[in-house]
This record gives structure tokens, C-alpha cells and sequence, in this order.
């Protein structure tokens, strides 16, 4: 592990975070991206922010007129993180002279992934600790997560940013999705969730009628999950190598004769995750042919997808996710734990994501500081004028890249529907 990296950040360095703010934050980006267009209008006018302060201090309902605003009162407060909230029927700052009328409208449709809720599953790392391995998982769930949420529900508008310690967020700013009730958000988020249950290895996936076949869509992500499965489950994390684990394996099987026979077999001979697993397809065979039936249609093979469902498909906080009030950290923001930034994902290329080398707010600075200010016109407050776009010049600019292709989308959508009203960017929501 590089050590540097491994350095966690003291949130209460005001002036570290002060330089972020000043120097790094892509203010430009978060503003488009959650304006949908240069000229400010509701979406961002009407949004409602929380900072985060030291001693566990949130201040809400914070509300802005324009980008500059918000860049000016960040720095001002210079909060160790801040969270973003819905869009609300008038700007949230007016609250107390408006009683009554603050209500969410809108807001994206998010989801949160968080690592601990694998930790039943993953050997490698526990509680807080993530690494390149336990990654898999939020891998193999981003795949998924992402294909059904543009095939099945059409979305388009997807941006996937991580926490900044071990997890991942979703953010989708379609505009079907950004107008959802909560009633509605909570249909999305039951159809596509699948592990029920609590803590524990106990059979958690029960989404088939009467026995029968799975539903397309999720078939479709045990297909996909299929070549996740033997790498991250059976050849690295190992999942059935020990007692307990075993017990669990034969346990899911839901057949108590082909569990013991594999019992017996597997005591006489120790058996590796990945023999254990090969020993359980062969007896998907050997049940197939008794029955006459192809190995898809044999009662085992029904329990072997849904072992594959319950180890590998995505686990996502539900609360995140129902409510439009909802408040979730804003990308780019600094975990105060880690020191790590919250930066965006590319889930064509999310496997070789690692959380491990994700940049440091610490790390960030000291490569402006190799850049050097030589030449540069400084302000008052002794920051560099070109300050805001010193990203540019850091290992942040790639991820700032991704959250700028995803904005030009939602700009291209903005100016055709502007085009459609005559101009008129207020018939927009």
C-alpha cells in the first residue's frame, strides 16, 4: 500500500480545506451539472445545500442565486463537506418569511452502495477498511445497476461518484427521474431491489413466482454476473473455503439430499471455493438427466442463480434512495476520514477503479505547490487569480473530465428543450 495515501485527513485543518475550496473545487461543473445550463434557473436557484462544520455542526436549507454565490459562501463557511438536496417550491433561504411553503419538487434519483453491506461476504476487508479487492463488489453492482437503469427504465443521464471511503453513489438527472414522487421512487427502488434480510447468510433472494423462472431483467444480470462470480466470489475472496461458509453453500442449495452428498464427499476431501462450486454444477447435470430436462430447467439450477444473485448482485441503502428530501454529499467534496476527494466513476471502466489511489486533498496541494505560482497574479486574500481552474493542472483534472462529458449532456437536452418553448427556459419545469 502506498503510505502516503494511506494518511488519514484531520478535518479539522481549516486552512487545508480553505485552499481546496480556493484553489480546486470545480465550482463551474457542480453548478452546470446541477443547473442544466449556463443562465441560472430553478434547478439550481431552488436547490436547498447543508454545509457540514466542525463538531458535528450542519447547517441547512442554504440556498444560492448564482454560481459565484455559492463559490463566495463556501469559502466563507469553509465547511469540512456539504450535501445536496432537493429542488423546492421556493428558494430554501426564504423559509422563515415564507412559513409553510417549503416543499421538495424535485430532485435526482439517487442511490448509495456501501461496502459494509457485504461485509457478511467480502474476507479481505471489514467495517470501514476497503480495498482493490473488495472493489469487485461495487464493480460487479455498478454494471448491473447501470445496464438495468438505461435498458429497462430508459435513463440516460447517470452519474456514478464515489464517497470518498468505501462506496459509491448514483446520481441520475433525467428528467422523468428528477420529477418522481417519493411514492414512485419507492416502486423504482423495490423493483430493483433483490437481497432482503438482515445481517446474516441465510437465504435472502426470493423474486420468483410460484418457483418459476427469474424475470428477464434479472436473468440478464445473472448472465452478466456469471463472469464476475468465479473470479471475485470462488478464486479471491474465497467465499467457500471454511466450515461456516460451507454450511451456508449447502444450506442455499434448498436440496438437503444433494447437500449431504456433497457434505460427505467434500470431508473426505478438502475442496477449494472454486472445486466446491465446479462439485455443485456437475450435480446440476446429474439432476438434469435424471429428470429428463435440459440443466436450465433442473430445480438446482434455480438455486444456483440465486446463490449468484445473493453473493454478487448490487445492495443499496434504501433510505437514500425513497425521499426527495433527501440530503447526499456532493461530488468532489473531501472525506474527512480519508482525505480522499468524492470523485466521479466511469462505469465503462469502473473494475480497475481503485479507492486506494484515488487523489488526497493533501496530495492535490502538494502538486500545485510542484506547479508552482511563478509569474501568477495573486488576489487579496494571497490565492492565485486563475484560482477554480488550478484542478486543471492536478491529477483531479481526469475525474472532473467525466463529470464535464456528463454535463454537456444535460446542456444538449436543455437547449433543445429550450429551442422547442420559443427560448423560454422557465416552461421547463
Amino acid at each position: 500500500m502506498d503510505v502516503d495515501r494511506d494518511v488519514f485527513y484531520d478535518a479539522s485543518d481549516a486552512s487545508t480545506m480553505m485552499q481546496f475550496y480556493k484553489r480546486l473545487f470545480p465550482y463551474k461543473s457542480i453548478y452546470t451539472w446541477l443547473n442544466h445550463q449556463h443562465a441560472p434557473q430553478k434547478l439550481f436557484t431552488h436547490r436547498e445545500f447543508a454545509f457540514n462544520l466542525p463538531g458535528d455542526v450542519i447547517i441547512r436549507y442554504i440556498s444560492f442565486n448564482t454560481m459565484e454565490d455559492m463559490k463566495k459562501e463556501v469559502i466563507r463557511m469553509n465547511p469540512t463537506r456539504f450535501e445536496i438536496g432537493p429542488i423546492c417550491t421556493i428558494r430554501p433561504k426564504d423559509r422563515k418569511t415564507r412559513p409553510g411553503a417549503l416543499k421538495p419538487l424535485q430532485r435526482e434519483l439517487v442511490f448509495d452502495i456501501d461496502m459494509t453491506d457485504y461485509d457478511e461476504i467480502r474476507t479481505c476487508c471489514s467495517g470501514k477498511g476497503i480495498c482493490r479487492r473488495c472493489w469487485g463488489f461495487i464493480a460487479a453492482a455498478v454494471k448491473v445497476m447501470d445496464n438495468v437503469l438505461r435498458s429497462n427504465f430508459g435513463y440516460k443521464h447517470i452519474l456514478w461518484v464515489y464517497s470518498g471511503r468505501r462506496g459509491i453513489h448514483c446520481w441520475i438527472s433525467d428528467e422523468e427521474a428528477m420529477g418522481l414522487t417519493d411514492e414512485q421512487r419507492k416502486s423504482v427502488l423495490g423493483w430493483l431491489e433483490v437481497i432482503k434480510g438482515g445481517k446474516d447468510m441465510t437465504k435472502k433472494v426470493n423474486v420468483r413466482f410460484a418457483g418459476g423462472p427469474l424475470h428477464p431483467s434479472l436473468s440478464n444480470a445473472v448472465e452478466s454476473l456469471r463472469g464476475t462470480f468465479p473470479k471475485l466470489i470462488l478464486d479471491d475472496q474465497k467465499c467457500f473455503d471454511s466450515k461456516e461458509q460451507t454450511d451456508t453453500l449447502l444450506d442455499l442449495l434448498g436440496d438437503k439430499d444433494i447437500a449431504l452428498k456433497l457434505r460427505k464427499r467434500w470431508l473426505k476431501r478438502p475442496r477449494s471455493s472454486s472445486e466446491k462450486w465446479s462439485d455443485i454444477k456437475d450435480e446440476v447435470v446429474s439432476q438434469a438427466q435424471e429428470l429428463g430436462k435440459k440443466p436450465a430447467d433442473a430445480p438446482l439450477y434455480k438455486a444456483v442463480e440465486d446463490i449468484v444473485l445473493q453473493y454478487t448482485y448490487p445492495r443499496m441503502d434504501s433510505e437514500v434512495s425513497k425521499h426527495r428530501n433527501h440530503l447526499l454529499k456532493s461530488p468532489f467534496c473531501v472525506h474527512p476520514g480519508t482525505g480522499r476527494v468524492c470523485v466521479p466513476v466511469d462505469p465503462e471502466n469502473v473494475e480497475n477503479f481503485d479507492p486506494e489511489r484515488v487523489p488526497t486533498v493533501d496530495q492535490l496541494l502538494k502538486e500545485l505547490d510542484a506547479v508552482g505560482t511563478k509569474d501568477v497574479a495573486m488576489s487579496e486574500d494571497g490565492t492565485p487569480q486563475h484560482a477554480g481552474s488550478d484542478w486543471e493542472k492536478t491529477s483531479l483534472k481526469p475525474y472532473v473530465d467525466i463529470l464535464d462529458a456528463h454535463v454537456r449532456g444535460l446542456m444538449e437536452i436543455s437547449r433543445l428543450k429550450r429551442r422547442q418553448n420559443g427560448g423560454d427556459a422557465s416552461l421547463e419545469y
